[in-house]
C-alpha cells in the first residue's frame, strides 16, 4: 500500500517477566515463544502488508544493537532510539517526525513489540483497512480487540455508531476509554457487547497526528516538528536529545486519545495476547494432566497448577500447586500465581537498593 508505514515501540523493560526479561534483554528481545524474539515475531506479520524498509523501529538508545539482531531484515537506519525514557506519546511524536521526513504524505500505524498475535491474515487485513481509511480522511483509529472473558487487567474502549463504508473489518466511532476496571464492571462490559479491549496500536496520517497534538498537546506538535527537520541529518541525534531533554513524560492515551473527538475504533476479531505477566505463559505451552505447564528442563511430583520455565538447568518441583517458578539470567523466582503482578514491584525495589544491577 503506497504511503504505508508501521512504527514499532520497543523500550519497554518488561519487568512482570523477570528474570527471563532482564535490563539487558528485556521482553521484546525474548524467544520464548516461537523459537523467535518477540520483536522479530512483531515484524514477520507485517510481511505482505508493509515492506521492511518502511517498518521503523523506536527503542531505547542502549538497546539499538539488540534491536539489530533481533530483527536483521530491517535497514539500520530504521532503528532509532530514544535518549531518555518519556512515555508513549514522545515516542509517537518521534515516530511520525521519521514518517513525516520520508513521506510528508504519509500514514502509518503504531505497532507493539512484545505482543502474541494469531490469524495473521485477519490482523493484517484489519490493519489494511484502517490505514486506507486513515489516508482518506482526518481520524484517529485504534484497535479494539473483540474480548472474550471479563480482564479487568486492560483499559476498554466503549464503541458507537458504525462507520459507514464496504470492508471486511467493523469500525465504530469511540464514544470514550474507560479505565481498567473491577471484575463486576468489566463483566457488564463484557455483556453489552460495546466494549472492546484497548491494545494500544493506533493508526492516523503524520497530518492528522500533527493537527491532533496542535490542538490537545502544543508541545509535542513542536518535538514533532523538530525533529521532522532534523530527521535524515547528521545532527539528528544532537537535536533529539535536546529536544527530549525538555519534554514531559506522557501518555499518548493522556494527551490525544482523552480529548479527541476524530477516534474510531477498529474491531480485531484476531487472537491476540499482550503476555503481560507470568499466567499467560499457560495461554501458548501445553499442560500435564495436573495443570503443570513446564519449559524447558523441568519435572514435576505431586503437583498441580505451576508454571514452570527453566532457561538453562533442570528445575524439579514436588508437592505444591499454584506456584510460578522461573530460572534465567542467573536468578530464580518463586512466586505464587496470585502474585504474579506484584513482581514489578520487587524489582523496582531491588533496583533501588543497588545489590542486584547485573541481575535485573
Amino acid at each position: 500500500m503506497e504511503h504505508a508505514y508501521a512504527v514499532i515501540l520497543a523500550g519497554g523493560r518488561g519487568e512482570r517477566f523477570w528474570p527471563l526479561s532482564t535490563s539487558r534483554r528485556p521482553k521484546q528481545f525474548v524467544s520464548l515463544f516461537g523459537g523467535r524474539p518477540l520483536l522479530g515475531m512483531a515484524v514477520d506479520r507485517l510481511e505482505g502488508l508493509i515492506p521492511p524498509e518502511r517498518i521503523i523501529v523506536v527503542t531505547s538508545a542502549d538497546l539499538v544493537d539488540a534491536t539489530r539482531e533481533a530483527a536483521p531484515e530491517l535497514p539500520l537506519e530504521n532503528i532509532v532510539g530514544e535518549p531518555f525514557g518519556r512515555d508513549t506519546a514522545p515516542a509517537v511524536a518521534l515516530a511520525g517526525a521519521l514518517v513525516k521526513q520520508r513521506d510528508p504524505k504519509g500514514v502509518f500505524c503504531i505497532l507493539t513489540a512484545d505482543h502474541i498475535m494469531e490469524e495473521l491474515d485477519v490482523y493484517r487485513q484489519t490493519l489494511q483497512d484502517s490505514l486506507e481509511l486513515a489516508l482518506a480522511e482526518e481520524v484517529i483509529i485504534t484497535i479494539g480487540i473483540n474480548p472474550n472473558e471479563p480482564a479487568t487487567g486492560f483499559g476498554y474502549i466503549e464503541a458507537g455508531a458504525a462507520v459507514a463504508g464496504e470492508r471486511q473489518t467493523a469500525i465504530f466511532k469511540a464514544d470514550r476509554f474507560v479505565e481498567k476496571p473491577d471484575e463486576v464492571t468489566a463483566r457488564e462490559y463484557l455483556a453489552s457487547g460495546k466494549f472492546y479491549w484497548n491494545s494500544g496500536m493506533f493508526i492516523w496520517s503524520v497530518a492528522t497526528l500533527e493537527n491532533a497534538f496542535a490542538a490537545h498537546c502544543p508541545p509535542l506538535a513542536k518535538l514533532l516538528n523538530e525533529l521532522a527537520l532534523a530527521a535524515g541529518s547528521e545532527g539528528f541525534l544532537d537535536q533529539l536529545a535536546k529536544s527530549y531533554e525538555a519534554c514531559e513524560r506522557i501518555s499518548v492515551d493522556y494527551a490525544l486519545m482523552e480529548h479527541a473527538d476524530n477516534i474510531l475504533v477498529a474491531k480485531g476479531t484476531f487472537v491476540w495476547d499482550d503476555v503481560g505477566a507470568w499466567p499467560a505463559v499457560a495461554n501458548h505451552f501445553p499442560a500435564d494432566d495436573a495443570g503443570n505447564v513446564g519449559v524447558g528442563a523441568v519435572e514435576t511430583d505431586d503437583c498441580a497448577s505451576n508454571i514452570v520455565v527453566s532457561e538453562d538447568r533442570l528445575t524439579a518441583l514436588i508437592g505444591v500447586k499454584d506456584l510460578i517458578v522461573v530460572q534465567a539470567e542467573g536468578a530464580t523466582l518463586i512466586c505464587h500465581k496470585d502474585k504474579a503482578q506484584d513482581i514489578k514491584k520487587l524489582v523496582q525495589r531491588m533496583g533501588k537498593s543497588g545489590k542486584y544491577d547485573e541481575l535485573i
